[in-house]
């Protein structure tokens, strides 16, 4: 049964509202802010903010990219809501598949241009195969485990309410209360916990309940927890030193990353926001701005160590820094999203106008015959 009417109207294709577009946006610069700080060389064993773990400067950039492992698990909690009662087709795959590979190819293609790359067969090999590495490798790990969905599926939809609760305590329970505890070493990939964090979303899908709808209770939470990530930066610096100082939320198992998300989904999925155009335009490009920026290991290196120079601005004072920071996540974020949006319009429409007048007829006559 659908619970209320952004879901109905997400399953009829109709306009939908922004509230959980609106939050995706969010994530997705929290993501960024994220990728500001560690991709940098800021927090390197020789960099500014190790070397000076105790500066003001130091504490805002602990703070400010502390969220990205939080921001992923928000992303899988808007997929697991939504398709949890979908299907995965034909055409929702070509759409991933060749977002994927367009921007590899084509950011690749431009940096051995200019010198970044070196054409190779090894580098060539990694081009052509859809998924390189299943560790913590955002691209491959989501793509393996959408094509999942449709099992995971089978197993959300099949077990009793109860069973989908003893599944998700035993789940939460090892990954994240013990994976939280220093020195209790955890290991899993991404496939792993995206599936985990699919059972939470699916199980808030499916099993509506009245204290899911309490927007200030969700919000109340959400605060607090925010506030209790960062009070526990500061006792693990103490206790531990800089390296540890974002151990609660460093991977998205982790206690407040977990509980954050979870708190601030439910915030969000019961504002009642009208569908806002561009709010929903914007919103459907974030996968294509995370595959943009953080597109390879060159493309980390030529955008925050050579073009942005974090490490360079590290010494501006506080006032400026903040200002320096947001604007910068604000700016890749929204020229991430112009390209996403060109693609779309010049590449993706295109294909897919011609996909549906020309393909879908042809195999709509092999499945009748």
């Amino acid at each position: 049964m659908i619970s209320n009417k952004r879901d109905k109207c997400f399953l009829e294709g109709k306009a939908r509202s922004s509230n959980l577009e609106l939050y995706r946006i969010i994530c997705m610069l929290m993501i960024i802010a994220h990728h500001f700080v560690i991709n940098s060389g800021l927090i390197f064993p020789q960099g500014p903010m190790l070397v000076h773990s105790t500066d003001v400067n130091t504490f805002f950039l602990q703070i400010f990219g502390m969220w990205g492992k939080t921001g992923i698990n928000c992303f899988l909690l808007i997929t697991g809501y939504f398709m949890c009662k979908s299907t995965i087709t034909l055409r929702k795959f070509l759409k991933l598949i060749f977002q994927i590979y367009l921007y590899k190819i084509v950011i690749f293609g431009i940096f051995a241009c200019f010198g970044y790359e070196i054409f190779s067969l090894s580098r060539l090999i990694k081009l052509v195969m859809p998924v390189w590495g299943i560790n913590q490798n955002f691209t491959s790990c989501f793509l393996i485990f959408w094509l999942s969905i449709p099992f995971w599926n089978i197993l959300v939809q099949n077990m009793t309410k109860r069973q989908h609760q003893c599944l998700l305590v035993l789940l939460l329970g090892t990954y994240t209360i013990l994976g939280s505890i220093p020195h209790f070493h955890i290991t899993f990939n991404y496939v792993t916990w995206f599936g985990i964090i699919y059972l939470i979303s699916s199980y808030i899908r499916m099993y509506p309940h009245p204290t899911f709808e309490k927007k200030k209770l969700w919000a109340t939470v959400s605060i607090l927890s925010v506030i209790l990530a960062v009070l526990s930066m500061f006792v693990m610096i103490h206790l531990y030193g800089g390296n540890a100082a974002q151990f609660f939320v460093s991977d998205s198992n982790k206690f407040f990353a977990v509980v954050v998300a979870v708190s601030s989904f439910l915030w969000f999925k019961g504002i009642s926001l009208p569908y806002n155009k561009w709010i929903n335009i914007i919103g459907g490009s974030t996968f294509g701005v995370l595959l943009i920026h953080a597109n390879s290991n060159t493309m980390r290196t030529w955008l925050w160590r050579e073009t942005v120079d974090c490490i360079g601005h590290y010494s501006l004072p506080l006032s400026y820094l903040v200002l320096y920071s947001i604007s910068t996540v604000c700016t890749i974020f929204m020229v991430c999203v112009l390209i996403d949006r060109m693609r779309v319009k010049l590449i993706e429409k295109p294909f897919f106008l011609w996909y549906d007048h020309k393909i879908i007829p042809k195999l709509s006559k092999w499945q009748i015959s």
